[in-house]
């Protein structure tokens, strides 16, 4: 009959801790198993099991090791963009106060830029500031419009003579016209002739904003 645990007596347990001591472990058949001390045999199994266990447990694990780590970028990616969200929200009132005071900009200089309807009466207004000023005209001509994605600029040929101080306050008079105007190229000389008289001729730019029909133009598409 085989020993159990209960069994054995404290002589027994000496006999088989001796003989598993004096065991060469570089002789151990797997053919010979039956023969080997009872304490061995239990052993084995004790190992056997273990190890089937621990990979048993490996083989299940593994698969939800990889959604364990997938699950743990994702909640770092979630927290990442939870605060960014969080920060957006906090700040989101001053954001909508800036983005108001934006477009309040915007609209104030959209009408600051002529249509094709007002640049007769931008034209007029400049030959206007340049008679306030006594001077006389000798050129004020559009060039042909520069199309850009956004917008349209306006090239205007000016030329003009008179005294200097009468010059400087046409310049002045034409930058606080209520379109944007801007100003390129100066020339400056005196003319022999007519003794202290100077000619001014200057190239004048103004701006507008592209409508629809000439977008869908400048891209190609027929418009709506």
């Amino acid at each position: 009959m085989k020993p159990t645990f209960a069994r054995l007596s404290r002589e027994q347990w000496t006999l088989e801790w001796r003989r598993l001591r004096e065991v060469d472990w570089r002789e151990l058949e797997m053919e010979e198993a039956g023969e080997w001390p009872w304490l061995l045999k239990v052993l084995v199994c004790c190992l056997s099991v273990l190890v089937a266990f621990s990979v048993t447990v490996w083989l299940a694990v593994s698969d939800h090791r990889e959604a364990l780590r997938a699950a743990q970028r994702e909640e770092v990616r979630l927290l990442s963009d939870y605060r960014s969200r969080a920060s957006d929200v906090a700040f989101l009132p001053e954001l909508r106060e800036q983005f108001s005071s934006l477009e309040a900009q915007v609209s104030r200089l959209h009408t600051m830029l002529p249509g094709d309807a007002e640049l007769p009466t931008l034209l007029d207004s400049i030959s206007d500031a340049a008679i306030d000023s006594q001077l006389t005209i000798e050129t004020i001509r559009l060039r042909p419009a520069l199309n850009h994605t956004y917008y349209v600029e306006q090239p205007l040929d000016i030329q003009v003579s008179g005294g200097y101080h009468q010059l400087a306050r046409f310049i002045a008079d034409v930058a606080s016209l209520p379109w944007i105007v801007t100003l390129h190229d100066f020339s400056l000389m005196p003319i022999e002739s007519r003794g202290d008289t100077l000619r001014l001729s200057l190239l004048a730019h103004t701006y507008r904003v592209v409508d629809e029909n000439e977008q869908s133009a400048l891209n190609g598409a027929p418009a709506p």
